[in-house]
């Protein structure tokens, strides 16, 4: 079923584009790091928006990731990879709320280390900043919370906070993480039908 679910997402997409007018398509990338003493990662996410009107994207999305850990005074990295989508509603131009799901191939599985092949779904909902500048880029800043939180998530290094005991190990990991986005327009039809209009 899980691997069902990113093709469910794409048709939905599809289905919400097609019965909606699009206002313009736009790309987009966020990127983030995050690192600690036990490790980190890097990565950065393409998304394809499509603004079903002034306050509404939604698209498909895709994600590369390095992460590495340190463990014994070794240090191990690997690359995750995947797609999603992810729908986001702008408002007053200043703040926005999204949901984004992704569906990732890891090469690391905590649950059961024999295993090389391992899927990861992740549902990260939040919100923060956002700002266009003269009609040519966006500004997304924003704090997202994986709602799945699975323990093979390749986030986890990256999460902002944890829990930690009383000898300093971490005992908890707080699912947060923070992604800055650069938006870009490639296609405005909602001025190019006014410039017809007129």
């Amino acid at each position: 079923m899980m691997k069902k679910i990113p093709l469910l997402l794409f048709v939905f997409i599809q289905i919400t584009v097609n019965a909606q007018k699009i206002e313009q398509i736009e790309l987009g990338a966020d990127g983030y790091f995050g690192a600690s003493s036990l490790g980190g990662s890097y990565g950065f996410g393409p998304k394809l928006g499509f603004q079903l009107d002034e306050n509404w994207v939604v698209g498909p999305s895709f994600r590369y990731q390095r992460s590495w850990s340190s463990l014994a005074g070794q240090t191990f990295g690997r690359s995750i990879w995947g797609a999603g989508a992810f729908v986001h509603a702008r408002f007053q131009n200043v703040v926005y709320l999204g949901a984004e799901f992704e569906y990732l191939k890891s090469p690391t599985n905590y649950v059961n280390p024999t295993s090389t092949d391992t899927w990861v779904p992740t549902l990260f909902v939040g919100g923060g900043f956002s700002k266009e500048y003269n009609h040519r880029i966006r500004l997304n800043v924003g704090i997202y919370y994986d709602l799945i939180d699975n323990l093979n998530s390749p986030f986890r290094n990256s999460y902002m906070m944890t829990i930690k005991n009383e000898v300093g190990q971490v005992v908890k990991f707080i699912p947060v993480i923070y992604r800055i986005s650069f938006v870009f327009p490639i296609a405005n039809f909602k001025k190019e039908i006014s410039e017809d209009e007129e």
